[in-house]
């Protein structure tokens, strides 16, 4: 078994953490994740009250008794969510694990702290992760270019990232962007990290509440479809290339060309509306990288057992005898 402070911190026994994923992350995924030894994570925005998290919250409890938390992503926005409500919510559920993301945590992480709740947020540069720790989060979810999403300005993938925020992060850290197996775990582990957090591995699970048509898409993919977006405006997101994201990707590239050009086809309701009815036309997928690694899906029980087992192999196996020692017996 992988112990680390990020599994002794969470009180999971597998270093594995399914990032908050807006329309995915709903209680039937989160408790299969957190049931097979790893940590779910409840998207709060998800959701479209803080009442409907609560009950969320509650739906998620009668589904599993192992820990699980939840996401809240803070973005810039004229007409922001009520985030003093979600925060509200998710306190008063007595919820002891929080993922923060997004445009200025620190009020929130600071009422989170308060309750003593374990904060961790995400972060896709060495600065960003340091001043995170500075705002008192517990652990560091580290994400490099090659995730879903958006991956920051900066387009420093994991290789270089993850090994760059440990020479200086003092916290406990998952990586994250472009992992999907247990070779990914073990590089992780390899390169000062104490965990993986997921996204796209785990829409393509049994569990993921999306249409089967998007995991098969995720399936067919390879690591060259997927479509950076919205790059002029500072604000880049990572895509699967399907027909909405090649007329997104055309739009954008016209002289002059502003984000109202592009609105109604990347309005957060359409891509909902592409996840659950399986036409990609409706709708952004979003989907990293790591989707080129991607050839099943499985249940999430048998996607963690299938990543521990293959990082452990890798570790006490092929790395050891490179290293001229005898391999460890490793648990089937």
């Amino acid at each position: 078994m992988l112990r680390t402070r990020v599994t002794e911190m969470l009180g999971i026994d597998h270093p594995i953490v399914q990032g908050g994923m807006m329309w995915v992350g709903r209680a039937g995924l989160v408790a299969a994740v957190s049931n097979a030894g790893g940590l779910g994570l409840l998207t709060a925005l998800t959701q479209p009250t803080p009442d409907e998290l609560r009950r969320e919250i509650d739906r998620c409890r009668t589904m599993t008794d192992r820990p699980f938390g939840v996401n809240l992503t803070i973005l810039p926005s004229m007409n922001a969510p009520d985030y003093p409500g979600y925060r509200r919510a998710i306190i008063d559920s007595g919820i002891k694990v929080v993922e923060t993301a997004g445009h200025r945590p620190q009020e929130h992480v600071e009422e989170f702290k308060a309750h003593g709740i374990v904060v961790i947020h995400k972060c896709t540069a060495v600065r960003h992760a340091l001043s995170a720790e500075r705002m008192g989060v517990d652990i560091i979810s580290i994400d490099g270019f090659e995730c879903a999403g958006h991956p920051g300005e900066d387009d420093v993938p994991g290789l270089v990232l993850i090994p760059a925020a440990a020479d200086k992060v003092k916290a406990p850290m998952l990586a994250s962007g472009g992992i999907g197996d247990g070779r990914g775990l073990a590089a992780a582990l390899a390169l000062g990290a104490e965990g993986i957090n997921m996204g796209t591995r785990f829409c393509a699970t049994q569990e993921a509440p999306i249409h089967e048509r998007i995991k098969q898409l995720i399936v067919e993919s390879d690591e060259r479809s997927t479509h950076l977006i919205f790059r002029q405006f500072r604000n880049t997101g990572r895509v699967c290339k399907t027909p909405v994201s090649d007329e997104v990707v055309r739009i954008l590239q016209t002289p002059g060309a502003e984000f109202a050009d592009v609105h109604a086809l990347v309005a957060g309701a359409k891509g909902r509306q592409a996840l659950e009815t399986g036409v990609i036309d409706e709708g952004l997928v979003w989907t990293g990288q790591v989707q080129g690694l991607i050839h099943d899906i499985p249940t999430c029980q048998e996607l963690l057992d299938t990543i521990v087992g293959e990082a452990e192999a890798i570790i006490a196996g092929r790395l050891a005898r490179m290293a001229g020692r005898q391999p460890e017996a490793v648990a089937a």
